[in-house]
């Protein structure tokens, strides 16, 4: 049976009562705006290291982006348990320093494999600075936060609440006050190891970004890079890391400073990872064999060269937006590149509600004849039926452009390009989380960010536009293996007939028979109403 994503939050997947409250909050308490608890904290000022070229992984790279023009090499990595494996070898091949950024990061068993690496890397005296959001904290997340006993490790946290526990109420109270402040949250998610390798993309840690937990899997996607690009992303951390958002988790303890001997540290025994997966892979064993790490290393899993650029927000990207600051803003960059397409722009996002210059942008894409396809979560898959509602405004306007539009379904019936096993896919709990964007097939976006308004405005996000017909390419072919009827809801809109409005169908394919459904796929007749009844709040702005 389908359960809901554990990933709540004040943001994407919050409860419906919570986005009542931020409107209301929104609206009530607009002028309570401050960094919030401990701002005046005492912090270093810290950046990323200087001489790569002094570590095993920087001397391994360095001179491959030589041969290469000064490019930089990429694996797109889709399998979750590739994404677990090589965030805990990287960590492991780490000498220096290591730099995790993530808008979740869960105490959960992969949490947990992560976390323990961490400790291994702190141990021998490289240096560990996580910086995590606080929107989507759950019980069990503080653990990461003890991490910050080490002495050779620092963990801040992101515009944090000022209540540190874990009971809803309290934590929406404190929203309903300081919405204006507490609504905007660092949504990107990285790892650097030695300002030399670096993965980057939409995985979140935690067991359903893994696709792990046949509960709820997460279709996602990171890509490993090493090269000149390591450091240009290292550089978005460091001002991330130093910026007046970024409080040292010490400030946010009862007492001073965690000592090692205090802190709640993972126990040494490792979890359990074989009974939570599926198809009986041993993700431990996997992790042990050093791949896909070593195979990136060697060559034997070849690297794409290629020019990228980094797509990312300014921490401050709320003034930013508003005009009161100068700053970055990555959703120029990727409108811009959309903009310039001349024949294809495929796009993945478990969130479609664009505003109102993207829907104009997609509209104008249409009147040029230029392909539009858009793959995203159904009724049936999503996790947040909350951002379901707002996206059912958009569904007719798009098809009226001649936009293509899929979603996707819960139980595959093809796993291939799905990142997952066909035994894992057999309890019918997928679910889209990547965020990949195609060019004219000569280029592609992947990153941290969701086309809708809470992307574009309330979340700081990071990514990278690469100039790689080959990547483009096996994104492209991905697209269509996900969009094929045995996976994928086709919409369409029949017109209107003698006293009938225009309404949709979803046409897809069941044990090999076509199939046509003239009301909306969904796991039960409650959640349908749910998600009706949402589509009536004006809520397009806080998704």
């Amino acid at each position: 049976m389908f359960k809901p994503s554990t990933a709540t939050s004040i943001g994407h997947y919050a409860a419906p009562a919570r986005y009542v409250l931020a409107i209301l909050a929104l609206t009530s308490f607009g002028s309570c705006a401050t960094i919030g608890p401990g701002a005046d904290f005492p912090k270093t000022v810290s950046v990323a290291l200087a001489h790569p070229e002094d570590t095993r992984l920087g001397r391994w790279f360095a001179g491959a982006a030589h041969e290469h023009g000064e490019n930089s090499g990429y694996r797109i990595i889709t399998s979750g348990v590739d994404g677990l494996a090589t965030r805990v070898q990287m960590i492991d091949a780490a000498e220096r320093t290591l730099d995790l950024q993530y808008f979740i990061f869960r105490g959960d068993e992969t949490g947990r494999l992560l976390m323990e690496a961490l400790l291994r890397a702190s141990d021998r005296g490289v240096r560990v600075r996580v910086l995590i959001d606080d929107g989507a904290t759950i019980a069990g997340d503080e653990r990461v936060i003890a991490l910050d006993g080490h002495p050779a490790m620092e963990v801040r946290v992101f515009n944090p609440f000022a209540y540190r526990g874990h009971v809803k109420l309290l934590r929406a109270v404190e929203f309903l006050f300081r919405a204006s402040r507490l609504d905007y949250r660092m949504h990107n998610k990285l790892l650097v190891a030695d300002n030399s390798a670096m993965l980057i993309g939409g995985r979140n840690i935690g067991n359903q970004y893994f696709q792990i937990d046949p509960a709820t899997q997460f279709a996602d996607d990171d890509i490993f890079a090493v090269g000149p690009i390591a450091a240009q992303v290292s550089a978005t951390f460091d001002e991330y890391w130093n910026s007046a958002f970024a409080i040292p988790a010490a400030a946010l303890s009862r007492t001073k400073r965690l000592s090692v001997a205090q802190a709640d540290r993972p126990a040494r025994a490792e979890p359990n990872l074989v009974a939570l997966g599926s198809g009986g892979s041993d993700y431990i064993a996997r992790v042990a064999t050093g791949e896909p790490l070593a195979g990136m290393i060697s060559g034997r899993l070849p690297l794409v060269w290629a020019h990228a650029q980094v797509v990312c927000d300014s921490p401050d990207k709320k003034h930013v937006d508003s005009g009161e600051l100068a700053g970055q803003l990555m959703s120029r960059p990727v409108a811009a590149t959309a903009a310039a397409v001349q024949s294809e722009l495929l796009m993945v996002t478990p969130y479609f509600i664009p505003a109102v210059e993207e829907e104009q942008l997609l509209k104008e894409l249409r009147q040029r004849n230029v392909r539009v396809g858009i793959l995203t979560n159904s009724l049936e898959s999503t996790p947040d039926v909350v951002a379901e509602s707002a996206y059912a405004h958009y569904r007719v306007p798009m098809l009226q452009y001649g936009v293509e539009l899929y979603e996707i379904r819960s139980r595959l019936g093809n796993t291939k390009g799905s990142g997952q096993t066909a035994q894992v896919s057999r309890n019918g709990n997928y679910a889209l989380h990547a965020k990949l964007f195609v060019f004219d097939r000569n280029r592609l976006f992947i990153g941290s960010m969701n086309y809708d308004q809470r992307s574009r405005h309330l979340n700081t996000e990071i990514g990278l536009i690469i100039d790689s017909p080959e990547l483009a390419r096996q994104t492209a072919m991905r697209f269509e293996a996900m969009t094929q009827l045995e996976n994928s809801y086709t919409l369409a809109l029949l017109p209107a007939g003698a006293g009938s409005p225009a309404h949709l169908v979803w046409n897809t394919k069941e044990n090999g028979e076509s199939v046509e459904y003239v009301r909306e796929p969904a796991r039960s007749a409650g959640r349908e109403l749910k998600m009706k009844s949402l589509s009536m709040l004006p809520l397009d702005g806080e998704l």
